[in-house]
């Protein structure tokens, strides 16, 4: 009996290191050659049938295939069975939470090396970068929280009022339920896993939709979560739009959503039918605004390290563009160029200590911005691309016009724009012209400039004299405002995103006061208006039965 192989599953076969074979040499004429079944005997030796073997890989991808697809129907029943895991009151425990924060803690310590190679494998991320932005914070994420959940659990005392006397009053943090976490591709450890921190220490149950994007990371979380983490209540779900989007069929307690503005509509207009909340992590076009008084080498070096020593531009908060002043440009630029130089070499597409572009999808969206007409002739410095690499060089661009699309969508990528403009204040017009970004920087000695960048520039969060630093904060709530995203998370913001804030009274039975009740008389009226007025003397007056009319 003979079996055909599919182009798809012979790939799958052919780069099996266990039982390579060059089946297309054996049967020249056949589009898909007939495919060799494997016996293995107990001595682990190999004997074939004279219709040969499939290889392990294939068979791991047959498996797949026959796996039950992920519908709508499956979404619901998941929902279902974790629905039942927070009823019951499983997740609610200090206990169980800390134990799901130390999971986490020890997964990231003993996988290390995984997460590098699956990060490394989607971005080509240089290791000290994936060490420093996703390893590095991920666990300070989850030492801050077992450090202080019981501290963020307990009850909040809140101060009562004179018409509430005698009474006590306390804000609980109780969790929201079951939540969605939906990730994204450029860090895909820390933008999955600090959200999922923040709901497990809510105490929450959670399913963690991963980027398809950076398939390696996804798949390794699936199977780490699974390995490390309480699965009756924490559950990965692998896919792509048909998974996302049965996903948000489901009637959820909180959707926390990091991507594109795009998604983000579709995200929120999917809650809306359940009357979900959400939060948003979205993007836009970050600016830096640089003066002429600073120390050029030290911004320059910090702009480099927010943008290509940042996921090479592929990060929500990295500068989007420059505005300085005509004057100060040329030094600014030359500076710049210089320390590229040093840090990435003559040819930075060859440097190993830049990320590459995800995909080719994106990589043709990049090199499309830089192909518009009047786009082109402003590269000053880079510009170079290798899409077998997925690799484009840092670049460079000055005084491109408005209306184009580098400067009228988020670029996600390494092309840095610079507009100028005659005095820094016109930059302030600039930026507001656009939607609110999620970041801005200014580059300034000027206090007055500070406070007016500050006063006058709507963003979710700001930096002076620096670029990206402020997301690793954990006093700082990180998220957006407007276009950029909505609601906040880090630190204790992360816990009271997924949390909701009870409002708790607490009465004895004294000190009834019959104004409160019918018959209405004009005298009770005059109380309660005296009560109500904050006057201290009268108050007393009117408890003691006198009037001070």
């Amino acid at each position: 009996m003979m079996r055909s192989l599919s182009p798809e599953l012979f790939h799958v076969c052919s780069v099996d290191g266990g039982y390579t074979r060059s089946l297309r040499n054996q049967f020249p004429k056949q589009r898909n050659p007939p495919l060799p079944i494997p016996v293995l005997k107990k001595r682990k030796r190999l004997r074939f049938t004279h219709s040969s073997f499939i290889c392990s890989a294939t068979l791991a991808v047959m498996a797949d295939e026959k796996k039950k697809v992920f519908d709508v129907e499956s979404a619901a029943s998941l929902v279902k069975e974790l629905r039942g895991s927070f009823n019951a009151g499983k997740t609610k425990s200090y206990e169980w939470r800390i134990a799901q924060l130390k999971g986490i803690e020890k997964m990231i310590d003993e996988r290390e090396k995984d997460i590098i190679e699956a990060l490394h494998e989607d971005l080509s991320k240089p290791e000290l970068e994936a060490f420093v932005s996703e390893i590095s914070m991920s666990k300070g994420a989850c030492k801050l929280a077992l450090k202080e959940l019981g501290h963020w659990m307990k009850p909040e005392k809140a101060k009562t009022s004179m018409t509430t006397y005698p009474s006590s009053a306390e804000i609980v943090s109780e969790p929201l339920g079951v939540v969605l976490v939906i990730s994204t591709w450029n860090y895909p450890l820390l933008l999955s896993i600090d959200p999922v921190i923040g709901a497990i220490a809510a105490g929450n149950a959670v399913v963690l939709k991963p980027s398809e994007i950076a398939p390696a990371t996804s798949t390794l979380l699936s199977k780490l979560l699974e390995e490390y983490l309480d699965n009756s209540s924490i559950r990965v779900v692998e896919g792509a739009v048909a998974e996302t989007t049965a996903l948000l069929e489901q009637k959820w307690d909180k959707i926390f959503y990091t991507g594109s503005p795009r998604v983000g509509r579709i995200v929120m207009a999917a809650a809306a039918k359940h009357l979900t909340p959400v939060t948003l992590e979205l993007g836009g076009k970050c600016p830096v605004v640089v003066d002429s008084n600073v120390n050029l080498q030290v911004a320059a070096r910090r702009l480099i390290a927010g943008k290509w020593a940042c996921n090479n531009g592929q990060a929500c908060i990295s500068p989007d563009y420059i505005i300085t002043t005509k004057d100060f440009a040329p030094k600014l630029i030359d500076v710049l160029r210089h320390e590229l130089e040093e840090f990435f070499g003559k040819n930075p597409i060859e440097s190993e200590d830049m990320s590459r572009i995800v995909s080719v999808q994106h990589f043709k969206r990049l090199t499309r911005l830089l192909d518009e007409d009047e786009v082109s002739d402003k590269i000053i410095i880079g510009g170079q691309s290798d899409e077998n690499q997925l690799k484009i060089a840092p670049t460079i661009l000055v005084d491109v016009p408005e209306d184009t699309e580098i400067m009228k969508e988020e670029i996600f990528g390494p092309l840095l724009p610079i507009l100028t403009v005659e005095n820094l204040e016109e930059s302030f017009d600039v930026i507001n012209s656009k939607s609110k970004p999620l970041a801005a920087y200014l580059f300034s000695e000027n206090k007055q400039l500070q406070k007016d960048f500050v006063n006058n520039i709507s963003a979710g969060g700001m930096l002076i004299n620096d670029t990206i630093l402020h997301l690793t904060v954990s006093s700082l709530p990180f998220g957006g405002v407007g276009e950029s995203g909505m609601g906040s998370y880090h630190g204790k913001f992360s816990f009271d995103a997924f949390s909701h804030k009870k409002a708790v009274l607490y009465r004895g039975f004294t000190g009834e006061s019959p104004a409160r009740y019918p018959p209405y008389t004009p005298g009770k009226l005059k109380l309660l208006k005296t009560l109500t007025s904050g006057n201290i003397v009268s108050i007393l007056l009117a408890l003691l039965g006198f009037s001070k009319d």
